[in-house]
């Protein structure tokens, strides 16, 4: 079937869809004659068991890790009933803090923040957490994009100084200039395209896991 079959059936959109397939959560077939992904029966069960888990606010890692067989669903429920719990708590230090500053009918012109930034330190201190907890999944493939750009780039700008090394080494014995330019400028095309790649990796991931957070 096709994705806008697949988009009505599972209630989820397409731009989502494909976020999960490029994350390798789902792997639709291809038709061979003209390449278009053709969406299966599985593949649909795959994307309701995927908007469930989302929906209870079960991080793409885990789900990733459910399906490795890492461990199975009861096990992963578990862990993240544990965090769930963290979360509740933490929620409830913000509605203490909320509360405090309305019976204290402060207004936001002449709110005093730091008192209260160092009230929400002592309240860490002791294990409360004022984080954006929807948002761990995006940060961490921030990360992972960012790490993996600056590797491969600093690989080709390590293959571009041994390049020009060995040309102002011994200009005697130095290759024609033409070949030294285009050995030099494959690496500049690939760093290039890897910063392009990079840029478009940060969009999707903003704009994927965004909307997958924000709906599920």
């Amino acid at each position: 079937m096709k994705i806008n079959q697949v988009e009505e059936l599972v209630g989820i959109t397409k731009r989502n869809i494909r976020f999960y397939e490029k994350e390798g959560l789902i792997t639709p077939g291809r038709n061979s004659e003209n390449g278009y992904r053709e969406y299966g029966d599985p593949d649909v069960e795959t994307l309701r068991r995927i908007k469930l888990l989302r929906r209870l606010d079960v991080p793409l890692e885990e789900i990733r890790r459910m399906q490795r067989g890492d461990f199975n669903l009861g096990d992963g429920l578990r862990r993240h009933i544990i965090q769930l719990e963290r979360d509740q708590k933490n929620l409830a230090a913000m509605q203490e803090v909320c509360r405090t500053l309305v019976d204290a009918g402060e207004q936001l012109s002449g709110l005093d923040a730091g008192r209260y930034l160092d009230q929400l330190e002592q309240m860490e201190q002791k294990g409360a957490k004022f984080v954006n907890v929807e948002r761990r999944d995006i940060r961490q493939r921030y990360t992972a994009a960012l790490v993996s750009a600056a590797v491969f780039i600093g690989l080709m700008a390590a293959g571009m100084a041994v390049i020009l090394w060995a040309f102002l080494s011994d200009p005697e014995v130095h290759p024609p200039i033409p070949l030294v330019v285009l050995v030099t400028a494959i690496p500049v095309v690939l760093i290039v395209g890897t910063l392009l790649a990079l840029f478009q990796r940060l969009r999707e991931i903003k704009g994927g896991e965004e909307d997958a957070a924000a709906k599920y």
